[in-house]
This record gives C-alpha cells, sequence and structure tokens, in this order.
C-alpha cells in the first residue's frame, strides 16, 4: 500500500500537478475568512421629559433670559421615540413673533453627530417665574418703600409687560408713586425718588460761579428728591434760579 501511495504521488509531480501535504493527512482546506458585518447603530428611547427639558434650556438661554426661570408643559403628549445612543442638538427653527408667549406652538430640529433627524412642532405652556415686590395690603401714594406693606412673593411674570421696580429692602429714598390694590406688583413706574426738600422750605444754597462759591438762604418752590433739579428764589432780591437737591438742606446753584 505505501509502494502504491508513493507511486501516486511520484506521478502528480512528473505530471506537474500540485498537492496538499495537509489534505493526506486529513486536514481540511482553508478559505480566505468573511469580513464581520458592521454593527448595529445602538439607539435609545427619546421621551417627553428629555424633550421638555432641551426645549426649556434653549428657550431661556436664546429667548427669556433673566427675566425669570422658565416653565413650559406639552398641551399635546409627545410620544417616545428611537434616537442615536449619542448626544442630542435641539434647534429652534420657528417660534411666534410675539416670542414665548403663555401658549404657542414652537417648531424645532433635533441634530445627533451633525445630521439631523427630523423636524418637528409642539404645543406649548408657559411660565415665566420670578421673585417680585408685591403689596400685601392697599397703598396710597407718596407711602415710604420702607414703611410700605409689601413683601417678595414668587409670581409668573409672563404677563406683565411693563419693568418690574427693583430695590432692597427698607429702601429710604423711595416713595410710592402712585396708589396700589392689595396683590399688585411694584412695576418701575410705581416708585419714585423720595422728596428731601419740599415747597416754602428754606436751604442752604452754594452758588458757584467758576472758582468763586457762597452760600445764601433760598425758598424752596417745589418738592425735589437728590439730584433733581427743582426751582427757588433768593427771598430778599425774589430772583429766581435753578439748582441741584444735594440733600434735605442744600442745592447747588450753577450760575
Amino acid at each position: 500500500m505505501a509502494h502504491k501511495r508513493f507511486s501516486i504521488l511520484l506521478l502528480s509531480a512528473c505530471l506537474g500537478g500540485g498537492f496538499a501535504p495537509g489534505l493526506w493527512a486529513g486536514e481540511p482546506s482553508t478559505s480566505p475568512t468573511a469580513a464581520a458585518p458592521a454593527p448595529e447603530p445602538r439607539e435609545r428611547a427619546f421621551n417627553q421629559d428629555e424633550l421638555l427639558a432641551m426645549l426649556t434650556g434653549v428657550l431661556q438661554k436664546d429667548y427669556v433670559g433673566d427675566k425669570g426661570e422658565l416653565e413650559l408643559t406639552m398641551t399635546r403628549d409627545w410620544k417616545s421615540m428611537q434616537v442615536p445612543d449619542q448626544p442630542l442638538q435641539l434647534k429652534i427653527l420657528e417660534l411666534p413673533n410675539n416670542g414665548v408667549s403663555a401658549s404657542f406652538i414652537v417648531r424645532f430640529e433635533l441634530v445627533a453627530d451633525g445630521h439631523s433627524l427630523g423636524n418637528w412642532q409642539a404645543p406649548l405652556r408657559a411660565r415665566i417665574w420670578r421673585d417680585i415686590w408685591v403689596a400685601r395690603s392697599a397703598l396710597p401714594e407718596g407711602t415710604p418703600v420702607a414703611e410700605a406693606d409689601i413683601v417678595r412673593e414668587r409670581r409668573d411674570v409672563l404677563t406683565v409687560h411693563y419693568p418690574l421696580a427693583q430695590f432692597e429692602a427698607g429702601d429710604p429714598s423711595l416713595e410710592l408713586a402712585d396708589s396700589l390694590q392689595a396683590g399688585s406688583p411694584l412695576l418701575a413706574r410705581s416708585v419714585r425718588p423720595r422728596p428731601v426738600v419740599h415747597r416754602g422750605q428754606l436751604a442752604d444754597a452754594l452758588v458757584q460761579d467758576g472758582t468763586l462759591s457762597i452760600s445764601l438762604k433760598v425758598e424752596v418752590l417745589e418738592d425735589g428728591a437728590p439730584g433733581q433739579i427743582v426751582r427757588a428764589r433768593n427771598p430778599q432780591s425774589r430772583r429766581g434760579l435753578t439748582g441741584k437737591v444735594l440733600d434735605d438742606k442744600t442745592i447747588l446753584v450753577s450760575l
């Protein structure tokens, strides 16, 4: 048998045929390895809570700013969907002309790794929360702010279309510029500097003319707060003049 196998191998070699030694040993033939299939992209669920958080962050930064803390709610449920498992970016495509309002629709786009996932629109309700000054009881015009029955309250200011009053608690330099009802917010126009000189009062007038400076008594003709310009007159000559209020006893007159 060995002699017969040798003869076959020799004949194959003489005829130029190749042979695979391993084949005779019972080893399997080999072939090129096929490329492994690409892994499926990983996905995750994108739900309503995540959408609201992203919308709130973008609208707060780009449209609300320091006006207060934005709170959004959906007026129609958002169905969860699958998105690539990677960071997402939300871009605002369209808002109403009046921007963020109590009820509005926003159109937006979601982007992952620089590729758009599509655009959608969402109906929203909004509130903007802020701590503001509020009258706790009815207050008449002229009430000193330091004595007024006011308190800081967290209010939705989205529907307040005028600037709000900003001052430190107990500020003695301000008074109410108009009457307020209980529960009313204090607007910027609701307060004014408190007069420290009053009509009919005698005050010291510092008169400056270049390097010359003199002091004389004058009659104040109108109420005035520090920094305001008021009319006055010399009670002896009856000459009228104007001056800037420095404090409750002094005005500065420039000729």
